[in-house]
């Protein structure tokens, strides 16, 4: 059973004990990511979450690492568009250590110059990386251009132009202003006792309370944007307006796509790979936020085979949308889908990072029973009008990195 727990200065704390186990997640998640950035921030929610770990007043970089490395398992951190979470994994008698880490983490960092210059160079390795990653790019350039009047469109990772302008004091006053209480859910999922829920509260009620930031709203605009880049593939987004957070369509969509491009049974890998040996790499993705969202197909191809790819696609999309999913797909896909969200459940990492992030995002929390119970109702009729949703050809975009002519 989870208890929430609601401080005096707003922050909500979820709390579910697993007795059964030896260990406990704890996570913070803040709502918090680059689409809350201007155009000048642009990177710094990503350059904050690094930061947080080259140390605070009680500990360098080097002595943080080793108190983290100390309790043998897991610390972490990731930032989104429109959130920042930082959670750790360890056994249930160094839980207390764990959470005095964390905590000063987010409350008294320390900034430190020779670290801000090292990070600079660690994030602008990542920059490069990405750049060297076309699947990844390719995808980053789809967002960039379907929301370009909006910073939902913006690189999470930012640029070094803005990195380079950034010190201590601009990171610690936007952290100030966006680490706020009201916008921020502490999680933790397995074995602890009454101590530890002490000093949860004890630790994360010194978080301020001031009004969460709000970020601009963004809409999907079609849009064609490509990349020349000398490598020997085409990758190939076709994007779609999505569904936001919250949909009541979430549940069909999913399994829509699933049916569509979610795995090795999936219509187009079968097609586009087995039947044809087209690609290597295809599949179908969904990207939902609070206002909006991108649909779509990721294919990778040789540039003489593109062409061939893209008509098999669309025509496996229009089938499906036109008669629907057979009986036998909908049925395979819906217990692989329920047996996915059943089985991740049975850890303590994705539990806690479920409860946080619904918290959060949705402002509740849906039980396991009720999300198998969304999956069960999903029936041939809500399966089609999904994909209706998410494969409407008037806010078809595309983006496309390779060796084009």
């Amino acid at each position: 059973m989870i208890v929430k727990k609601t401080l005096e200065n707003g922050l909500r704390i979820l709390l579910e004990r697993i007795p059964y186990v030896r260990s406990a997640s704890v996570g913070v998640w803040i709502g918090n990511g680059s689409r809350y950035e201007t155009a000048a921030e642009n990177g710094i929610s990503h350059f904050i979450e690094h930061m947080l770990f080259k140390g605070t007043e009680n500990a360098s970089s080097a002595e943080l690492a080793r108190q983290m490395d100390a309790l043998g398992g897991q610390f972490n951190a990731f930032t989104t568009k429109e959130c920042t979470s930082f959670y750790f994994r360890a056994l249930d008698s160094d839980l207390l250590d764990g959470i005095r880490i964390l905590g000063d983490m987010l409350t008294i960092p320390l900034f430190p110059e020779n670290e801000l210059a090292l990070e600079r160079g660690v994030i602008g390795e990542e920059i490069d990386m990405y750049e060297d990653t076309p699947d990844e790019l390719v995808m980053e350039n789809l967002f960039s251009a379907v929301y370009q009047k909006s910073p939902l469109g913006f690189p999470i990772i930012g640029t070094r132009e803005n990195l380079a302008a950034m010190n201590g004091e601009i990171l610690r006053a936007y952290m100030q202003e966006h680490y706020t209480a009201e916008n921020m859910v502490v999680g933790i999922s397995g074995s602890f006792d009454d101590r530890v829920e002490d000093l949860l509260c004890e630790t994360f009620s010194k978080i301020r309370r001031v009004p969460a930031p709000k970020f601009q709203t963004a809409q999907y605009v079609p849009a064609a944007i490509t990349r020349k880049k000398a490598i020997e593939q085409s990758h190939i987004c076709l994007g779609f307006q999505g569904i936001p957070l919250g949909d009541p369509d979430r549940y069909a969509a999913q399994i829509f796509s699933s049916i569509l491009g979610g795995g090795m049974s999936s219509r187009l890998f079968q097609k586009i790979r087995e039947e044809n040996g087209l690609c290597y790499s295809i599949y179908t993705f969904q990207s939902s936020h609070a206002d909006t969202g991108v649909s779509g197909v990721y294919v990778a191809t040789n540039p003489t085979s593109q062409t061939a790819a893209i008509e098999m696609i669309r025509g496996e999309v229009e089938r499906l949308l036109i008669k629907g999913p057979s009986e036998e797909e909908l049925d395979r896909t819906r217990g692989q889908t329920k047996a996915n969200v059943l089985m991740g459940l049975e850890s303590t990492v994705a539990r806690m990072n479920h409860m946080a992030r619904s918290e959060l995002l949705l402002g509740r929390v849906p039980t396991a029973e009720e999300i198998v119970a969304a999956y069960d109702a999903v029936d041939m009729e809500a399966c089609r009008r999904a994909g209706q949703k998410l494969f409407d050809y008037q806010t078809l975009s595309t983006s496309i990195v390779g060796n084009l002519s």
